[in-house]
């Protein structure tokens, strides 16, 4: 994984201050990032069960103490991608394993591009006029990098591990 030259100091700079407004409430902007994720692909809403029970509305999965969780866990994977900016080589196999652990749910790589958008659009609101085409094109590219990675734990086929 790319990491220094990924992202220039000013890019590093924009995605560290735009999360520092953000990361302050986690769970709240983690429903923004996932409401969006379910008005963009409701077909995702089955993949989130939990003691196999199916959630029968977005709503009802959005308010499952279980989720809640699930989004803490998001919210705390791109804490550590943020954290990270100089060295995100040093996430490479815990990306990998989460991209495996995705997969093994039933997620498909292309959500993620989905889950991209949702990510987007969950800064542009909070962040409202601090998003900047600047500030875009660096989380996309953060993103890009992350989901790269995780790209990779489905190209490992189980029988090499």
């Amino acid at each position: 994984m790319e990491s220094g030259m990924l992202l220039s100091g000013r890019q590093r700079a924009l995605i560290r201050e735009s999360w520092q407004r953000v990361s302050g409430s986690p769970v709240q902007h983690g429903l923004v990032l996932f409401t969006r994720l379910f008005d963009l692909d409701p077909d995702l809403l089955p993949l989130f069960q939990y003691n196999c029970k199916q959630f029968a509305s977005p709503q009802e999965c959005l308010s499952a103490p279980e989720f809640l969780d699930h989004i803490r866990k998001v919210m705390l994977v791109i804490d550590a991608a943020v954290s990270h900016l100089e060295n995100l080589s040093c996430l490479e196999e815990y990306l990998c394993n989460l991209g495996k652990k995705h997969q093994a749910v039933g997620v498909k790589v292309e959500s993620f591009s989905t889950v991209g958008e949702s990510l987007l659009y969950m800064l542009e609101r909070c962040l409202g006029p601090a998003f900047s085409p600047d500030v875009r094109e660096a989380w996309s590219k953060l993103y890009g990098a992350v989901v790269k990675a995780m790209r990779r734990g489905w190209e490992t086929l189980p029988e090499g591990d």
